[in-house]
């Protein structure tokens, strides 16, 4: 089969042939019809982060196929079904982060495309339990974005707190802005979405956005204040200064919900003002098999639109090329079929 493999952060990924994985008991082997490139992927394949994943490996985790054979543990899925192969590759299902509903922050999880080889391949492993089912009627090329662009993003709503009535911003309108936007619209928000480039905030203004910023010639903080300020601001720009802009568009006892990932890590937080405005700082990442399940309800019953452009999986570097330049408004999926 071909893969996208990482043989070095410090070199482009190669595209080679493996043979095809066998399911173990509790494993289904899954031929691919699409992954969606996430700027995770790009993160892993650099070794950007504190916690590195171990080269040779393959990335990817929005990917969606079909069951091709199931090791003799599985029982919940079928071949012929049509999987998502989401972030969560696996959690251990019994300790108290798994029990209460929070199994993304299982300490004994494995990420697909980190810990465990993921989706940028013709074919991929998934633990038959934690593969998600993708409904009938969803185009798998809109349901790998969703599968972590759509989920990370719904989860980030949700936590925030936006119900009607209040009003949320969203930092960085791509990938998973795009999305959020959309969200934060079907909870019943007025909302902000800001961004630096023409093309994004033209897609913002077509998705409905009630308000647009552009961060190059207005001060985020100002504008949103000038409204009333936020109420939420999800944070998915990927920069220390985005952060700063968003959490300053907040009213008192607003939210900010930090999903993007610089590789610098660390930001300063004004105490003094967070204490006296009873503002709040969380950190929100992926969601559960549950969320996915619900973002692809919301899909498959008209609430959701998802900006996507189509590329092979031979293009991979020219295609974390274009993320890195600002060059897509939506997100890259890879058409395996």
């Amino acid at each position: 089969m071909k893969a996208a493999v990482v043989r070095s952060f410090a070199e482009p990924l190669v595209i080679e042939e493996r043979p095809v994985p066998t399911p173990a008991g509790h494993q289904v082997l899954v031929r691919m019809e699409t992954s969606g490139l996430c700027h995770t992927d790009i993160h892993a394949a650099q070794g950007d982060w504190p916690v590195k994943p171990s080269p040779p490996f393959v990335p990817g985790h929005e990917g969606i196929g079909t069951v091709q054979a199931a090791g003799d543990r599985v029982s919940r899925l079928r071949v012929g079904d049509r999987v998502a192969i989401p972030w969560l590759g696996e959690a251990c299902g019994h300790c108290d982060h798994c029990v209460s509903g929070w199994e993304t922050l299982c300490l004994q999880q494995q990420n697909s495309g980190y810990s465990v080889d993921g989706s940028h391949a013709e074919y991929a492993l998934a633990h038959g339990s934690y593969a998600v089912p993708v409904p009938d009627g969803i185009d798998p090329l809109d349901a790998a974005p969703l599968t972590c662009a759509g989920v990370t993003t719904y989860k980030a709503v949700k936590l925030s707190g936006v119900r009607p009535g209040t009003r949320a911003l969203v930092s960085g309108i791509g990938g998973l802005g795009h999305l959020a936007l959309q969200y934060a619209r079907i909870f019943g928000a007025e909302t902000i979405a800001v961004d630096v480039t023409d093309e994004k905030l033209a897609l913002a203004r077509e998705l409905g956005a009630d308000h647009v910023i552009d961060a190059r010639v207005q001060n985020v903080a100002e504008e949103a204040q000038r409204l009333g300020g936020a109420d939420a601001a999800i944070s998915l720009a990927v920069s220390n200064e985005s952060f700063g802009a968003a959490y300053g568009a907040l009213r008192r006892g607003g939210t900010l919900v930090l999903v993007a990932l610089p590789a610098e890590g660390t930001w300063e937080l004004p105490v003094f003002d967070m204490v006296l405005n009873g503002t709040k700082v969380v950190g929100s990442i992926v969601g559960t098999r549950e969320d996915l399940a619900e973002v692809f309800r919301l899909h498959l019953l008209g609430r959701t639109r998802v900006v996507r452009e189509v590329r092979r999986l031979d293009d991979i570097n020219s295609s974390i090329d274009e993320v890195l330049n600002g060059k897509v408004a939506g997100r890259l999926v890879f058409d395996l079929r």
